[in-house]
């Protein structure tokens, strides 16, 4: 960093200049470290992103909800409880959290700091990303007590479906914040999170329901999105539909909020 002074008004002392800027690399690691702080030490976001994934499967491997023929109980209640994760911290905290913050001016202010919207979007990618890799340490942690053993394949396989869940369920979370009040963003973040997780093929297969129905779930992000974990980590069979529902679903998530996204409430 520059040395340089500039002189006071009377020429008398040097006075130093004021600091600039962090580099922009640091501004977005500060306020994904800040984001994902807020999120982890929230009682309520703390339930909604590690106590209740870490329910659904307990309750999975305890319950026969969710079963398939030929498929261990415990890597199918796995392959739930990191869709139900994945959707909880990406669609409803991040729906929650950046409607209030929209709603009390704070992306209004971000605009005009040298953080910036880019900067503001980006970190709180990486704080989403840095909740899920807490997500995967307990919840992982919970699913080796309970029996699961992984293969490192399979492992390797549901990286790129979690990244794709993530770009697709995080657009919508803020495609919500940003175009409804708080008091709905609220109120739909949690009950389409319920609908998805209960009936939206993630605790339940789509292959479950009848015909009709099942045509109708597996067109929902939800459900491509807990058949490619199925198939990932359950070692079920692959639904091709899955493969193009779940990128669709993610460019148009992209697109709708980066056209429709509104930095203020008014």
């Amino acid at each position: 960093m520059s040395t340089l002074s500039a002189r006071s008004a009377d020429g008398s002392a040097p006075a130093p200049l004021s600091p600039g800027p962090a580099p922009l690399l640091a501004r977005v690691a500060r306020h994904a470290l800040f984001e994902a702080r807020i999120l982890l030490s929230n009682g309520e976001q703390l339930m909604v992103a590690i106590l209740l994934p870490v329910g659904v499967l307990v309750g999975l491997v305890l319950l026969p909800i969710g079963r398939i023929d030929g498929v261990s109980g415990i890597d199918s209640a796995v392959a739930a409880t990191a869709a139900t994760a994945l959707v909880s911290t990406c669609f409803t905290s991040q729906a929650i959290q950046t409607g209030f913050d929209r709603r009390g001016g704070v992306l209004r202010w971000v605009a005009t700091t040298p953080l910036g919207r880019s900067g503001y979007l980006a970190g709180k990618i990486l704080a989403t990303l840095l909740v899920h890799l807490v997500q995967v340490l307990v919840i992982g942690g919970v699913a080796l007590a309970l029996g699961w053993r992984p293969e490192v394949l399979g492992l390797l396989a549901a990286l790129p479906v979690w990244l794709l869940g993530t770009v697709t369920f995080g657009a919508l979370g803020l495609l919500l914040a940003g175009t409804l009040r708080t008091e709905a963003v609220l109120a739909l973040s949690n009950i389409v999170f319920v609908v998805l997780v209960a009936a939206g093929g993630i605790a339940v297969p789509a292959t479950s329901y009848p015909p009709l129905l099942r045509a109708i779930v597996e067109l929902l992000p939800s459900s491509a999105l807990g058949e490619l974990l199925r198939a990932s980590l359950a070692g079920t069979p692959l639904v091709p539909s899955a493969l193009v529902v779940l990128p669709i679903w993610a460019i148009a998530g992209v697109l709708l909020v980066s056209r429709s996204f509104r930095w203020t409430s008014s």
